[in-house]
């Protein structure tokens, strides 16, 4: 079920599939919680179950409700130490990590990445790299420069060690990589250099991941822009747009909210004139 969720939520957002990822619980999960077993069967149920809390609080995110989420990751936390799980448990703390710094919260964002660091001292390579290139945002957010590189080094290292091995669909990728790369070069005022990277993060991103493509387009053509080049951003709201009406995410209508303020004071420009009217009849959602 955890799978079959995600990759609607992959697709469409976290509104489509958050709702029935979060009623599995109280209608199927909770009863087998209680069943008798084997430990050995219990922990993987309770494992199965921290993994799908997890996601219902990785979703809440995406739809913009973040104590909600928070909730979804403390119970997360309980069933994977309980079930011994120490991945779910340091991907977990990972996500709610990236919540926090996403919400601007460097400090807390630095706190949880470490935490999950440290839950995992046998983390494999993807993992590492996974908890390394938060630890680079984060570090990067609270302005700890030299920390932030030394993390998103060995990030890299540790991407190059995994891919090495096997390409991992449907876990940290080489896409993902670039958009750490991208954003700790963002908050560390390299503006170019995140454009670049988001420019990288997209080219590698596999064609099932249309949420994460319509956000990140969003944010590629904010730092276009923010770098001067207007056309290009133009060019890259449009590819957001293509697939935004498909998605159902506040993180999505965020960045199309955005581009409508941005482009305020360009519609005098022929491109922009015609990027402002193909979204006029779109609706985003406030958040």
């Amino acid at each position: 079920m955890t799978e079959r969720v995600s990759a609607l939520d992959d697709e469409f957002g976290g509104r489509i599939a958050r709702p029935t990822a979060a009623s599995f619980p109280v209608t199927t999960v909770g009863e087998r919680l209680q069943a008798d077993a084997t430990p050995e069967v219990r922990a993987a149920m309770l494992s199965a179950a921290a993994d799908l809390a997890y996601l219902t609080g990785y979703m809440a995110v995406d739809e913009g409700l973040n104590g909600l989420a928070q909730r979804f990751y403390l119970k997360a936390l309980e069933l994977a130490g309980e079930a011994e799980d120490h991945l779910t448990y340091c991907t977990t703390l990972r996500g709610m990590s990236v919540q926090a710094v996403d919400l601007g919260h460097g400090p807390t964002g630095m706190q949880l990445a470490d935490a999950a660091a440290a839950a995992a001292p046998k983390a494999g390579p993807r993992m590492l790299a996974f908890i390394r290139g938060q630890q680079a945002h984060a570090a990067a957010q609270t302005g700890a420069k030299t920390e932030a590189h030394r993390y998103m080094r060995e990030a890299e290292a540790a991407m190059d060690r995994a891919e090495s091995r096997s390409t991992a669909f449907g876990s940290y990728d080489p896409a993902a990589l670039h958009y750490h790369i991208a954003q700790v070069c963002y908050e560390l005022c390299d503006v170019a250099g995140s454009v670049e990277a988001l420019q990288q993060s997209d080219s590698l991103r596999f064609s099932v991941y249309q949420r994460a493509r319509v956000r990140m387009r969003g944010l590629l053509a904010e730092r276009q822009l923010e770098v001067g080049h207007l056309e290009e951003a133009v060019k890259t709201w449009h590819l957001a747009l293509d697939e935004y009406p498909r998605v159902q995410s506040a993180r999505a209508d965020k960045r199309i909210n955005n581009m409508r303020a941005m482009i305020r004071p360009h519609l005098k420009n022929e491109k922009v004139a015609e990027l402002h009217e193909r979204a006029r009849t779109m609706k985003p959602q406030t958040v």
